[in-house]
């Protein structure tokens, strides 16, 4: 199966210009064509490589000014890159910005029919659409009205709402996790949730973080048109987090190869790391125990795991959050925590903390147990270690599909005039 996107080698520069720039012809004659030449060269991306299969979610995360914009652009076609190569293979049905193409001195109605033929819709289609268009949007009576008399946050709805009822094969949309209440929001969720079981490709840049990591299935990381890290939404954005609370002006150590600076055009990041954090706090051990104590990477599903995490915190913390999280090939399959679970302490020193689970209760496979403390208001990792703790699950009954094994029995009760062997 071919992938939706692939992008190889990507890179886009811009032109900066002198101030003193000629702004008119008889200005470019007295002053002479030197004064038209930029003064220097600035890559908004470059070296950029990553593959996105059908029907994936994927979130594009970072900084003002990281390239996340400019990488949706040339995926979307505006525009072409001065390096590499991108190549979508399906009928982009999506948008660049939820309220690009609406016209503020048309009411809402003429504004979908414009929105929707621009998105590929025939005006049948809108037709037949449009009563759902507009109770998806909430607009109600202010259907009528010009666009300019509405709210910001009813202009992004009526956009919302015109693209949800497009047939695309894959979406580009800037910024749409901050489209109107939560209330909406979950309903935008609900609806890409949609989209990706009709096999549609999702790419949205945003900086509700917390909402990426839920929704989308990876994350590309961005940073001075660099990338940074792709992959599981809980690392990515983890490592994002993390670096960002610590302080904007560092540089990207915990990520990075001892290649060169991230500011340095010619750097390209790689490396793929498993534990990350501010080190305020650190784990120091992780033991996966049997019921008898016995320390295990194979447990047989049903029985009973304690989870022991060791840790050591230089100064007081106050309230930490003790985090575990068992997933299979990036599906959370259970994440626990103490936040609100435990009495508010100010730890330091070392110590050690344990979740006992009474039974696992999952089907045969390879899990990992990723383990973490964070802050107190989750806005970023003291340490965590991903995928670093395996178990494997055994069961003697290989054929169960999903996930969850619970405890179960067959039972036969055969009619009266049944014949037996």
């Amino acid at each position: 199966m071919k992938n939706a996107i692939n992008v190889e080698g990507l890179g886009k520069k811009f032109y900066h210009f002198s101030k003193e720039r000629p702004t008119t012809v008889l200005e470019m004659l007295v002053r002479g064509l030197p004064g038209l030449r930029p003064e220097r060269v600035f890559w908004g991306l470059r070296g950029i490589d990553f593959q996105i299969a059908p029907g994936q979610i994927v979130g594009v995360i970072g900084e003002n000014g990281a390239g996340k914009s400019t990488l949706l652009q040339l995926l979307g076609g505006v525009g072409r890159p001065d390096e590499g190569r991108v190549e979508v293979n399906g009928r982009i049905g999506g948008f660049l910005d939820l309220k690009a193409g609406l016209r503020p001195d048309l009411t809402g109605r003429e504004n979908i029919y414009i929105s929707g033929v621009i998105s590929g819709l025939t005006r049948q289609e809108v037709d037949v659409r449009f009563d759902s268009i507009v109770d998806f949007a909430e607009i109600g009576e202010f259907i009528e009205s010009p666009l300019r008399t509405y709210s910001t946050g009813m202009q992004m709805r009526l956009a919302f709402a015109v693209a949800a009822h497009t047939n695309p094969d894959i979406l580009l949309i800037d910024e749409v996790l901050a489209v109107g209440d939560e209330a909406f929001r979950r309903k935008c969720f609900d609806r890409l949730e949609q989209f990706k079981k009709e096999g549609v490709t999702i790419v949205i840049v945003s900086h509700q973080v917390n909402q990426v990591r839920e929704l989308c299935d990876e994350v590309l990381w961005l940073h001075n048109g660099h990338l940074v890290a792709h992959g599981d939404p809980e690392m990515v954005v983890g490592q994002y987090a993390t670096e960002m609370s610590a302080t904007k002006k560092r540089r990207l150590r915990s990520v990075v190869t001892d290649e060169g600076d991230a500011d340095d055009p010619t750097f390209r990041v790689k490396k793929k790391a498993h534990r990350f954090g501010t080190k305020e706090m650190e784990i120091t051990d992780v033991l996966l125990r049997t019921k008898t104590g016995d320390v295990v990477q194979s447990l047989p599903a049903g029985h009973p795991l304690t989870v022991e995490v060791v840790y050591q915190a230089p100064q007081p913390i106050t309230d930490p959050i003790f985090n575990v999280v068992i997933t299979r090939d990036r599906q959370v399959c259970c994440a626990v925590n103490t936040n609100g679970e435990t009495e508010a302490l100010a730890l330091s020193g070392n110590g050690r903390f344990t979740l006992e689970f009474d039974r696992l209760d999952l089907v045969n496979g390879l899990y990992h147990v990723d383990v973490g403390i964070h802050a107190p208001d989750w806005s970023h990792a003291y340490d965590y270690h991903w995928h670093l703790y395996p178990l494997q699950i055994t069961a003697n009954d290989g054929s169960q599909k999903g996930v969850l094994r619970p405890p179960f029995r067959w039972r036969l009760d055969p009619a009266a005039d049944s014949v037996r062997d």
